[in-house]
């Protein structure tokens, strides 16, 4: 992965997310390349920012084949539906909303095409990003559940954090 152009971009101001990013880069030995590839594609992805989701997709091109592309694309798309609607039924005062059938496809959630894992973890990091109480401990426990560690469910958490930060960033960056 190569990170140096996103890394190198970044502003004194924001010296701990370099730091952070970096460390990340160098360290991720609980997640594969691809997870940790896939996990912070779809956190650029769930921020909605297409200068740093560009960014991103040529640091990790090399380690995500097309049909982990895919399924990455696929969990950013279906938990920016599923943490809207999810997040409207913990929201509103009335509970038999969250009784209701939702009525909304979601046969990626069966069959993603990739390792069930793998596409699990980054349905976390766009939940964390999207914000919706239910996904995140939903696709928290399917991981747990799973044998993944409590410290790697971490990591996922602080690659949302870290990458929905260079969001920020680029943000405040490109409106100078």
């Amino acid at each position: 992965m190569n990170f140096e152009v996103i890394l190198n971009g970044i502003p004194a101001y924001a010296k701990d997310i370099k730091l952070n990013l970096s460390s990340m880069v160098t360290n991720h030995p609980a997640l594969t390349d691809s997870q940790f590839a896939g996990s912070v594609l779809v956190a650029a992805i769930a921020s909605k920012n297409s200068g740093l989701t560009k960014f991103i997709n040529q640091a990790i091109a090399e380690n995500l084949q097309e049909k982990e592309l895919d399924a990455v694309r696929a969990a950013a798309a279906i938990m920016g539906m599923t943490n809207i609607y999810y997040r409207f039924t913990d929201l509103v005062d009335d509970p038999s909303y969250a009784t209701m059938p939702a009525g909304l496809r979601m046969n990626i959630l069966r069959d993603p095409g990739v390792d069930k894992l793998d596409f699990e973890m980054w349905s976390l990091v766009a939940s964390i990003i999207g914000g919706c109480h239910k996904c995140v401990s939903s696709h928290e426990q399917q991981l747990i559940k799973h044998g993944v560690s409590k410290e790697t469910v971490q990591l996922l958490a602080k690659i949302a954090a870290v990458i929905h930060s260079l969001s920020c960033i680029h943000t405040i960056e490109t409106s100078k």
